[in-house]
């Protein structure tokens, strides 16, 4: 297995609640390996998706240590969290989250821009060919399937070239045609850009398709399965 792009070390989430305090995650100590595609399995409630935020530092640890290709998450303020997520992840969300008053060309381009790439547009529009949406380009949200959506989520997620691609039920909302597909793609955009893939799913077949499947159940992690040697 190659060197780890992310490491936790007993990271704890506990937020607060109408009753007080509640324990999201209670001491996960794991490490992913560049290049690896982890999945992220349990019951609803177990913790999946708090993990994979507190790996893309959309929520802060509140013990414990998160690190990313070698940066301390818990050190940073919101400003560098966001910097460094532009700079080095993407995330697919279940819902999409598509700003709706732009086109899906705008939409992949958008994070490229603020990141100050000339070529913004010109990548956007490859990135949106390469997951099937040349005939696309100048649609809005409301104007495409719910499949299509999230091949634009896709697209803008890996447009900057991330090193780790975060999804978070990227198939839930989504029949089986246009899961598969996004799954047919999510694995095609790791092996196309090398990027390291950790992804949450209720969904077996897309689990059973990574290099490792970590199980958590009530804040813990319950196990895990090898399916092959990361390369």
């Amino acid at each position: 297995m190659t060197d780890s792009i992310l490491s936790l070390q007993d990271a704890r989430l506990t937020l607060q609640g109408n009753a007080g305090p509640v324990e999201i995650l209670r001491g996960i100590t794991l490490n992913v390996a560049r290049g690896e595609t982890l999945g992220l399995v349990g019951p609803s409630g177990s913790g999946k998706s708090s993990l994979l935020m507190l790996m893309g530092g959309l929520e802060r640890a509140t013990g414990g240590s998160v690190t990313a290709l070698g940066h301390d998450l818990t050190a940073m303020n919101e400003d560098a969290l966001a910097r460094f997520r532009r700079q080095h992840m993407g995330v697919v969300f279940q819902s999409f989250h598509l700003i709706p008053t732009m086109t899906a060309l705008e939409n992949v381009a958008t994070p490229l821009e603020l990141a100050g790439a000339a070529d913004a547009f010109e990548r956007a529009e490859a990135e949106l060919r390469a997951v099937g949406l040349g005939a696309r380009l100048h649609h809005y949200p409301s104007q495409m399937s719910g499949g299509e959506q999230q091949r634009v989520a896709l697209a803008r997620a890996a447009a900057p070239r991330p090193a780790v691609l975060l999804a978070d039920e990227p198939t839930g909302n989504l029949d089986g045609v246009n899961g598969q597909a996004i799954m047919d793609l999510l694995f095609g955009l790791r092996d196309r850009h090398g990027a390291t893939l950790i992804l949450v799913t209720h969904a077996p077949d897309l689990a059973a398709r990574c290099d490792r499947v970590v199980r958590l159940d009530d804040g813990h992690i319950a196990g895990e399965d090898m399916r092959r040697a990361a390369e």
